[in-house]
């Protein structure tokens, strides 16, 4: 753990008292830090999620930001959570995801069915939610604009390194048209990560029944994850995190090489591309 208790969630929360601060007064750490008598340590701790504040700690620097009752009463419910190895949120929580995921120096993830968020086009992420009829168009839109958003952090000149294992059957499954299906699969074959195909044939060997996703940083433990429709879980528990390491060995050991996974995706490209074009002639 390198000294460092903090959660995705604990970061997180700590990120928003920042905000709160900042909105709301024109304070900065150190004002606030003496107006409390506090070290401004304490404060900077605080909001980057290092240290658990006591429930006094956070009623004082909220009412110091002139914050209601509600609103602490609201956020102590949250916070009494933060620490907690194993935290649960609702799907349309996306605000610690999006943190733990930027501040990752690297990012292993495995997914079944879709391609990974993380590489998905527009037009792909598009078709995928308006497909499944759960969200609203306005919600798609929302939620297809966060995706593309959190895309941002692949091309950063400090971007983490990242490996895809992507099953075989994501690959296949035809999301939106066939022209989408092309250049999402032109899209995999274009980036500068890792993508490891897990073939078909491995069989069940092959399929895990979550998708699977591991956060690693420099100076802070690593964070195993996974999602569903109902929940967004986060471990950071040893046992957990071990477990979701030794997922990606397997899978690593089975999957097709860089180099071959490519060769699949550019052939499936193709057979795509010729797909369309048969079409389009058989219309002429």
């Amino acid at each position: 753990m390198n000294g460092d208790p903090s959660t995705p969630y604990s970061r997180d929360l700590g990120d928003e008292l920042r905000q709160i601060r900042e909105r709301w007064t024109t304070f900065r750490g150190r004002k606030i830090a003496r107006m409390l008598g506090w070290d401004p340590g304490k404060v900077s701790n605080i909001e980057h999620g290092k240290i658990r504040a006591t429930e006094i700690d956070i009623i004082q620097y909220l009412g110091r930001c002139g914050r209601s009752q509600a609103f602490i009463e609201d956020f102590l419910k949250r916070y009494r959570s933060a620490f907690d190895s194993y935290v649960v949120q609702v799907t349309d929580n996306l605000r610690t995801m999006a943190l733990a995921e930027s501040m990752a120096e690297k990012i292993t993830s495995y997914d079944l069915t879709y391609i990974p968020g993380l590489l998905q086009i527009e037009d792909y992420a598009t078709a995928l939610y308006s497909a499944r009829g759960i969200l609203t168009s306005e919600m798609i839109e929302a939620a297809v604009r966060f995706r593309m958003e959190r895309q941002a952090i692949l091309r950063r000149p400090n971007r983490p390194a990242c490996v895809f294992y992507i099953h075989e059957n994501a690959l296949r499954l035809k999301v939106g048209s066939d022209e989408v299906m092309e250049e999402q699969l032109m899209r995999l074959l274009f980036h500068t990560h890792v993508i490891r195909v897990v073939p078909a044939s491995s069989g069940p060997a092959g399929i895990h029944l979550a998708n699977y996703v591991l956060w690693e940083y420099e100076k802070r433990g690593s964070v195993a994850y996974t999602h569903s429709d109902l929940a967004k879980v986060f471990v950071q528990d040893d046992i957990g995190v071990k477990r979701c390491k030794s997922i990606f060995a397997r899978l690593d050991a089975i999957s097709l090489s860089g180099e071959e996974s490519r060769s699949m995706v550019a052939d499936l490209a193709s057979r795509s591309r010729e797909d369309l074009g048969d079409r389009r002639l058989h219309l002429a």
